[in-house]
């Protein structure tokens, strides 16, 4: 389900209404004022949303009729402690959901959320995970002592031979784009440089949602972008991917803001790779061995979740289920076993029509969606033909390995998950580079 949003100016009251939420299992995002929760509505839908009246700048009325225009369907519950049932009475005609009065009592507000939730029309696309929002992910840094041991590896350090060059279209932006890898020297890692020079980590701790305080984190589901508080790169993912699986652990990548997406999937970064060649260096690789589960999410069949656990060598298992026409589809990868580049870096993204359609109203994407995505529309792939008959679990486990690579190390261990994206993918990766700081410690 996507998040609750509470939109309040008294923090105390926000925190308090979110912390009842989360503890009946619903997910929730506070807002202090109506500007900061209207920006985030470009890359989040909200399922319900607990209005205050009386806010700062833009106040709640004014923010319900705005709310009505662009989600005609979602349900708002309005909040005052001083307005008399006139105020009431407009709020329902102005198209809220329902009415309540401060201070709040708990077993109402619940039986009123209940309410909303229940009556709000189910889109279809609700649970297809749309590249165009936030997922909300239980990112708890309480790690036991021994999840991650990190330890020598026979393995050498590797750089490409020479300087190789990929030019395309930005996934986000639309504009053409491209890259320019170059080797680097032992234990300088995967590194991105802007063209005004400005060099971020290819890590988790770049991640831009990476210091967000307290146990529920809320990260970009539509791809992953680094960022060093001046400079971001976007859509990393499908190359650390490549990186990851040739064993690339030290290299130079020059890009203007956004990795070139081509056709939405790896095929691409693999041949420029291969164009490069392979050096081997004189310093070993360290490996992240998962001693004991540790993972993020709920683990019902239906619920997001994933996690990582001790295993002899590195798999992924992926399962997806949504709406026609991709249905339940699950698959396991292994590297040793399975090839990367013919199995798993030709499987493209994907995404509904409407998705695709919204955000680029709302100018959140270019035009490079139409030709890098399986797009799909009314239960059918409607643009091209697949490339495998399960081709949108194989696009998943793509995006996996590639956040993965973020922790820095190559991983010991088996990784489960169930409808997941990007979101949830830093959440485990931040869960084990906190395990790993642990150990090293």
């Amino acid at each position: 389900m996507n998040p609750i949003c509470i939109v309040d100016d008294e923090s105390s009251i926000g925190t308090t209404i979110a912390g009842i939420l989360r503890d009946e299992g619903y997910q929730a995002v506070v807002f202090p004022d109506a500007e900061s929760f209207w920006h985030k509505l470009d890359i989040m839908e909200p399922s319900l949303v607990l209005l205050d009246v009386w806010l700062p700048g833009m106040d709640g009325m004014q923010l319900l009729k705005r709310l009505r225009e662009r989600y005609p369907l979602l349900p708002v519950i309005m909040m005052s402690g001083h307005a008399r049932i006139e105020a009431a009475v407009a709020a329902i005609k102005d198209g809220a959901y329902d009415f309540l009065e401060k201070p709040l009592h708990l077993e109402v507000l619940v039986d009123k959320v209940k309410s909303a939730l229940k009556h709000r029309p189910a889109s279809r696309d609700a649970d297809l995970p749309s590249d165009t929002r936030l997922e909300i992910a239980d990112a708890d840094l309480s790690i036991p002592p021994g999840t991650v041991e990190v330890s020598d590896s026979p393995v050498p350090q590797r750089t490409i031979k020479g300087n190789v060059v990929l030019n395309g279209i930005g996934l986000l932006s639309g504009r053409n784009t491209g890259i320019i890898l170059n080797p680097l020297g032992i234990n300088e890692g995967i590194v991105y440089q802007t063209l005004d020079g400005h060099s971020i980590k290819g890590h988790i701790t770049s991640v831009e949602d990476y210091s967000q305080p307290g146990a529920k984190k809320t990260f970009s589901a539509n791809s992953t972008a680094l960022y060093n508080g001046r400079r971001k790169v976007r859509t990393v993912e499908h190359l650390m991917a490549v990186l990851s699986m040739y064993g690339i652990t030290n290299v130079l990548i020059k890009v203007d803001e956004e990795i070139p997406n081509v056709d939405g999937s790896a095929k691409d970064f693999c041949d420029l790779i291969e164009e490069a060649g392979l050096v081997e260096q004189s310093a070993f690789t360290k490996v992240a061995i998962i001693r004991s589960k540790i993972g993020v999410g709920n683990e019902g069949r239906q619920e997001k979740h994933l996690y990582a656990e001790p295993f002899e060598g590195f798999e992924i298992s992926m399962r997806v289920d949504y709406p026609p026409p991709i249905g339940e589809q699950v698959l396991s990868f292994n590297p040793a076993k399975d090839s990367f580049k013919k199995e798993i870096a030709p499987a493209r993204s994907f995404n509904t029509f409407e998705n695709i359609e919204m955000a680029q109203k709302l100018g959140k994407v270019g035009g490079g969606y139409l030709n890098s995505h399986i797009i799909m529309y009314d239960g059918k792939v409607i643009n091209t033909e697949l490339r495998y008959a399960d081709e949108f679990v194989r696009h998943k486990i793509l995006d996996l390995i590639g956040d993965l690579y973020l922790l820095g190390l190559p991983i010991s261990g088996r990784i489960t998950a169930n409808m997941t994206s990007h979101g949830y993918n830093q959440a485990l990766v931040q869960r084990l580079y906190q395990a790993v700081q642990s150990s090293t410690r």
